[in-house]
C-alpha cells in the first residue's frame, strides 16, 4: 500500500515539476501555432505518440478498462514526455541565451514550435489524466490556460485523434536515436564513466537516410549522449581501433576509449579489483573444497557460498575482458 502511495506522490511531483518548467519558459511569450515546416522531427514524434495515446486510452476507458488506460497515460507522461521530449527540446529553449546580438528568426520560430508543442501535449495529457488525478490536473490546467483559455478542465473538450498527427516516419527516426542514447548510457555505466565527462561520438551508417536522422537530431543527441561532438559519416575513417562501440539497426556508434577513460588509471583500478577477486575466489573455493565444512554447514550457508563463487567468477571474467581490451 505505502509503495503505491509513494509511487503516486513521485508521479504527481513529476507532473508538477514538468508543468512548472514549461510555464517558466512560456512566461512573457505569445505562442502561435507553428507552420508544418517549423515542426522538427522530435516535435512530430511526440505529437504522434500523443495521438496514439488519445485513441488507445479513450478506447480503453469506453471499454471500462480503466487500469490499462491510466497505465498508458502514466507511461507516456513519465517516460516519453518528461524523460525524453522535455530533455530533447532544452537546447532549443536555451538557444541564444547569454548572447548580446539579436536572435535570428529561425531560433525564434524553433523556440515557439517547441513551446507550442510542450503546451499542447501537456494540455491533452492533463485531460487524459484528469479522471484519475482531478485536483492537481485542475490546478495545473487553469494556470496553464491563463485568462483566455478554457475555464476548467472539468468542462474542457476531450482530446480527439487527428489523422494529420500521424507521423510514422518521425516515430521511427526518434526511436532510432533513443536506442543509440540508451546504448551509450549503458556502455558509460558499465565503464563507470561520470556523466560530466564528454566524448566524441561517431555515428557510422552506409544508409544516407539514417545519417540524415542523426544530423537533424544532432543538438539533442549530443546532450542526451554526453557528447562533446557528434560526427556522422558513412565509414570508420578516423575512428581508433579500440573505440567503444554500440550497435543499433543500420548504424554503429563509436566513442574513442581514450576520451572516456584515463587508460593508465583504469588499468590500475582493474588490477586492484583483479587482486581482490583472486583472494575472494581462493577463500570461497577453499571453503567449498573443505569436506568438514561441506558436511557440517547448513545447506543455506553452502548455497550462499556457491552463489558467491558464481558471482566472483563472473566479475573476474569481466575484469579480465576489460584488461584485454585495454591491452593487458
Amino acid at each position: 500500500y505505502w509503495e503505491r502511495v509513494e509511487n503516486s506522490r513521485n508521479f504527481a511531483n513529476k507532473v508538477w515539476n514538468a508543468s512548472r518548467f514549461i510555464m517558466m519558459n512560456m512566461e512573457g511569450k505569445t505562442l502561435y501555432a507553428p507552420a508544418a515546416e517549423e515542426l522538427v522531427p522530435v516535435d512530430k514524434w511526440i505529437l504522434s505518440r500523443l495521438n496514439s495515446l488519445v485513441k488507445e486510452a479513450t478506447d480503453n476507458m469506453e471499454s471500462f478498462e480503466l487500469g490499462i488506460a491510466v497505465q498508458k497515460v502514466y507511461d507516456f507522461i513519465w517516460d516519453e514526455f518528461c524523460d525524453w521530449y522535455i530533455e530533447m527540446v532544452k537546447p532549443r529553449l536555451y538557444a541564444g541565451k547569454g548572447r548580446t546580438e539579436p536572435e535570428c528568426d529561425r531560433e525564434v520560430a524553433s523556440r515557439n514550435a517547441a513551446l507550442w508543442t510542450l503546451k499542447t501535449v501537456l494540455t491533452d495529457a492533463l485531460k487524459l489524466l484528469h479522471p484519475y488525478m482531478p485536483f492537481i490536473t485542475e490546478e495545473i490546467f487553469c494556470t496553464l490556460q491563463g485568462a483566455d483559455g478554457e475555464e476548467s478542465i472539468m468542462i474542457a473538450s476531450w482530446p480527439e485523434y487527428r489523422e494529420e498527427w500521424n507521423f510514422a516516419q518521425e516515430e521511427y527516426a526518434i526511436q532510432m536515436i533513443k536506442e543509440a542514447v540508451r546504448g551509450i548510457r549503458n556502455v558509460r555505466a558499465d565503464m563507470n564513466v561520470p556523466n560530466s565527462k564528454k566524448a566524441t561520438v561517431y555515428v557510422v551508417s552506409e544508409n544516407p537516410q539514417v545519417r540524415k536522422i542523426f544530423e537533424e537530431g544532432r543538438s539533442f543527441f549530443a546532450v542526451l549522449g554526453a557528447a562533446s561532438e557528434v560526427l556522422v559519416q558513412a565509414d570508420k575513417t578516423g575512428i581508433a581501433d579500440n573505440a567503444v562501440s554500440v550497435m543499433i539497426p543500420e548504424a554503429a556508434v563509436y566513442m574513442p576509449l581514450s576520451e572516456l577513460l584515463d587508460i593508465g588509471k583504469e588499468k590500475e583500478r582493474l588490477k586492484k579489483e583483479e587482486a581482490r577477486l583472486e583472494k575472494e575466489l581462493a577463500r570461497v573455493n577453499g571453503m567449498l573444497g573443505n569436506e568438514r565444512f561441506v558436511s557440517r554447514a547448513p545447506a543455506s550457508k553452502i548455497q550462499e557460498e556457491k552463489a558467491k563463487l558464481e558471482k566472483y567468477t563472473q566479475m573476474m571474467d569481466q575484469v579480465k575482458e576489460r584488461l584485454a581490451q585495454l591491452g593487458e
